[in-house]
């Protein structure tokens, strides 16, 4: 499967939503389990981690298949996915929602940085946390870990549609991730939801705002009363949103 294009406007108007109102978006469409389970920030970047899946996916290990001279082979699935994960993409690891081998290492993240990858996400562990921490990638796990992925895990399958912290997640779907956790935004929703969320976000800062003026939520969130909903349209005008 091909990885799908994002728009570059698209992309823009993700980096500014929040993985909570992203989430609201999708439920109104019926969408309720699409935040990846378990999962957050090996570090906190302060900016979005946006863009389409390059997924590999796991299996238990079998011992006679899973040496650690599988790792010399120039075609060993975890190896390819680093070395083939387009650039402005997210990789991502379905682990079988087990961090108790790593799914990969700061060599390894290292790499996808240097290549341009947009960000990376396992339901597993990774190992050299610390120093995964210290790079500009944005990468996402459920806790450090530091036995080899061989140990416990067997790469498979590259780019095929996976489950990933109990979320399905196809080639291509567009991977948002913010300093809190991951959601996973179907391809062909991705537009309209980018459009609708940059709107929420806006009456969301405002009413943040009023609230910490002292505003009491009753009647602003929603905007049911006439008086929030003009307010609100002052405020737009003079933010410039």
């Amino acid at each position: 499967m091909t990885i799908s294009a994002l728009k570059e406007t698209t992309r823009e108007k993700l980096m500014g939503v929040s993985v909570a109102t992203l989430a609201t978006a999708l439920f109104k469409r019926g969408l309720r389990n699409q935040t990846i389970q378990g999962v957050h920030p090996v570090s906190p970047k302060g900016r979005n981690m946006v863009g389409p899946a390059f997924t590999l996916r796991y299996i238990p290990a079998r011992e006679d298949l899973n040496q650690l001279t599988e790792f010399r082979k120039p075609d060993h699935p975890q190896r390819v996915a680093i070395e083939t994960c387009p650039a402005g993409s997210v990789l991502v690891f379905d682990s079988r929602k087990d961090p108790r081998a790593a799914s990969a290492g700061d060599i390894l993240i290292s790499r996808l940085q240097q290549r341009g990858v947009a960000g990376v996400v396992t339901d597993g562990g990774f190992r050299d946390a610390m120093r995964i921490a210290e790079l500009e990638i944005p990468a996402y796990h459920q806790r450090p870990s530091s036995p080899t992925n061989l140990t416990l895990h067997q790469a498979l399958d590259l780019n095929v549609p996976i489950g990933c912290g109990d979320v399905a997640v196809f080639p291509g779907d567009i991977m948002v991730g913010d300093d809190d956790c991951v959601i996973v935004i179907p391809a062909h929703l991705a537009d309209e939801i980018a459009e609708e969320t940059v709107e929420m976000t806006a009456f969301e800062d405002f009413v943040v705002e009023r609230v910490r003026e002292g505003a009491s939520i009753i009647g602003l969130y929603p905007a049911t009363k006439e008086e929030n909903q003009e307010a609100f349209a002052q405020w737009r005008k003079r933010e410039g949103r």
